[in-house]
């Protein structure tokens, strides 16, 4: 490592050390990856160097809503994306450490403890890569490594192809839907029919979480986005407070020929 990281924690830059990197070919390499995707990443031009990882424990401020209103809370959506943000700022910066073109398999998980009800740790990881192609810059126009969820199978079919990633991109938003008032719940009873303010307060939601998202995959200059996962979860708020949650990697050709292989037919000869 050639420069100094003074934001991330000591034993963190002591593991670094330890790992392969520019600097230090001899070190060992660790990776979240499976056999299989290990080894179709390297045939993807890219050597495993580390598994880097960024965290953060943040503590998520109160919004009252109103009970009536379909709105969303943007305290809570501000909440989410900023920690989300600061996790990946700092496994990016353990694969800025070791020299890496980019980080592959990233995941995002939210986990909670008993610490308190508003506190939540946000956890980034994926494995450092570095082309073995040292002609071609691999990373984003801003000089930081690339960032991609693609699973190593994805990420190798993606190189083939023509495209390289990016960087993961993602867009939140955390909605309170309204409640249904007595004239409308007595209403409804015993009838099959839709139920307008949550079908509008569900659409609203994914609507602002998907174009955040595509906002993100704009500022990096990509030409679209692979692999979208659109998540609803509650987090503990209440049955009527979710967060949508959508996340994929942003891509941009590096050849003008994007043709497939021809799918070949396997036959497995496993029991």
């Amino acid at each position: 490592m050639t420069e100094n990281y003074n934001d991330l924690p000591q034993h963190a830059l002591e593991r670094l050390q330890g790992l392969r990197s520019a600097n230090h070919p001899q070190g060992v390499f660790t990776s979240d990856l499976s056999v299989n995707e290990f080894l179709l990443v390297r045939e993807a031009g890219f050597e495993p160097i580390g598994m880097v990882v960024g965290s953060s424990i943040y503590h998520i401020g109160y919004q009252q809503a109103n009970w009536r209103n379909n709105e969303e809370m943007q305290v809570l959506s501000q909440a989410m994306y900023h920690a989300r943000e600061l996790a990946m700022s700092r496994m990016e910066e353990e694969a800025q450490a070791l020299g890496a073109d980019g980080v592959v398999g990233v995941r995002l998980d939210v986990g909670r403890y008993e610490w308190g009800a508003d506190l939540a740790e946000f956890i980034a990881v994926g494995t450092a890569v570095v082309s073995r192609d040292r002609s071609q810059n691999f990373r984003t126009h801003t000089g930081l490594p690339f960032t991609s969820d693609l699973s190593g199978q994805d990420f190798w079919t993606l190189m083939r192809a023509g495209y390289r990633p990016l960087s993961m991109v993602m867009g939140s938003c955390v909605y309170h839907v309204a409640h249904q008032s007595m004239r409308q719940y007595m209403r409804s009873m015993g009838q099959n029919c839709e139920l307008p303010n949550y079908t509008q307060a569900l659409y609203d939601a994914r609507e602002l979480a998907m174009e955040r998202m595509q906002k993100e995959a704009h500022e990096v200059k990509a030409e679209g986005i692979v692999g979208v996962q659109l998540q609803e979860k509650s987090h503990g708020w209440g049955s009527h407070v979710i967060e949508f949650f959508a996340v994929g990697t942003a891509v941009t050709p590096i050849s003008d020929n994007h043709s497939i292989e021809r799918p070949q037919l396997i036959l497995s000869l496993n029991d």
